[in-house]
């Protein structure tokens, strides 16, 4: 009696957990919500794997009744799919802002555009996990295998043009271009099997030695040669 008065109340308790969850989720606005959920598929890739995230798991991992997830995405495959097009647009917006923020130069552009692939808010093990996940599914699902392709188009076009303006002469700014991009997500795929013995700044320094390596005229380990990263004067400007 005393056990299973015991597993009623670890039930009861897992109600009042999931209602508050519930109150909470209903003050949020829908987007949200959404969100909320997508990144609680994000957490249950990375630690289940791909087969292995349900609606359930989502559902629990979030602290919300399974209702609720089918309710907003009707199915895994919808669910997976809205996942992967957060993912892509949070990376198409993270690079791009990234050329827009940097110098005018191609080789301050480039150098913005290789290092911002190991910025933690996209380069972190939950989110490099899930993109391995996609990409080992998306050879057999299309709508996976548009929504990548659809990001790496511009991604490359990116890299080619910036290529393009920096290459030597007898250098080939397309397969600079293809092998810049293939060593970064070469990268990201040593960074997910092995995080205890490969981190992210020792990925970010390989990046950086092979552009050191493909286009010396034009980068040291510090960056682009001939620029000057802003400092702070004595009174608080930036010079």
């Amino acid at each position: 009696m005393l056990a299973f008065s015991s597993e009623m109340s670890g039930e009861a308790m897992g109600e009042i957990r999931a209602a508050r969850g519930a109150n909470r989720w209903r003050r949020q606005p829908k987007e949200a919500r959404r969100q909320e959920l997508i990144e609680a598929t994000i957490d249950a890739i990375a630690r289940h794997g791909y087969e292995e995230t349900t609606m359930a798991v989502v559902a629990d991992g979030a602290g919300l009744s399974r209702g609720i997830v089918n309710f907003h995405f009707e199915s895994k495959e919808k669910l997976l799919v809205e996942t992967l097009r957060s993912l892509a647009e949070e990376y198409r917006a993270h690079w791009r802002g990234a050329l827009q923020e940097a110098g005018p130069s191609a080789a301050e552009k480039l150098w913005a555009l290789v290092l911002a692939d190991f910025d933690r808010r996209i380069c972190s093990p939950r989110k490099i996990a899930a993109w391995c996940a996609f990409w080992g599914e998306a050879k057999t699902r299309p709508q996976y295998r548009a929504l990548c392709s659809a990001n790496d188009a511009d991604y490359q076009q990116a890299f080619l043009g910036l290529c393009r303006d920096l290459a030597a002469e007898g250098q080939s700014p397309d397969l600079l271009a293809r092998g810049l991009s293939g060593l970064l997500e070469g990268l990201w795929l040593q960074l997910m099997m092995g995080p205890k013995e490969f981190d992210r700044d020792e990925a970010r320094a390989c990046a950086v030695a092979m552009l050191v390596s493909i286009f010396p005229r034009h980068f040291t380990s510090d960056g682009p040669i001939g620029f000057q990263p802003s400092r702070p004067t004595p009174d608080g400007e930036v010079a």
